[in-house]
């Protein structure tokens, strides 16, 4: 089978494939690296009252799926506002995440 016969991913409704083109949501995403030296906790929501889910380990990237605004949070990239979603119910503050950006890399959630 040629790339261009390999359909589009979507909702599966009537799409046709461009000749060529292959789109996954995992090709849209992008890994961004952890503040070094930092084991950051994972939230429940956007904000510092949400649950911890889990502390990721120093050194780690994550795959931002969409970003919104939650608790202000000061960090080694800055002070934010910004939430990343790395996950179904999983944030993290965007100021510990370096994504080379001040403002949203990633839709809104």
């Amino acid at each position: 089978m040629s790339v261009d016969q390999i359909p589009a991913v979507g909702d599966g409704e009537d799409e046709k494939a461009t000749p060529g083109a292959v789109t996954t949501t995992a090709a849209a995403r992008r890994s961004y690296p952890v503040a070094p030296g930092y084991r950051l906790n994972v939230r429940s929501g956007p904000g510092t009252g949400y649950a911890i889910v889990r502390v990721l380990p120093e050194g780690a990237n994550v795959s931002i799926s969409c970003q919104t605004p939650g608790t202000r949070v000061s960090g080694p990239y800055g002070t934010s506002n910004v939430w990343d979603c790395i996950g179904s119910g999983q944030y993290v503050s965007d100021a510990y995440v370096r994504t080379g950006s001040d403002g949203y890399v990633a839709p809104r959630c």
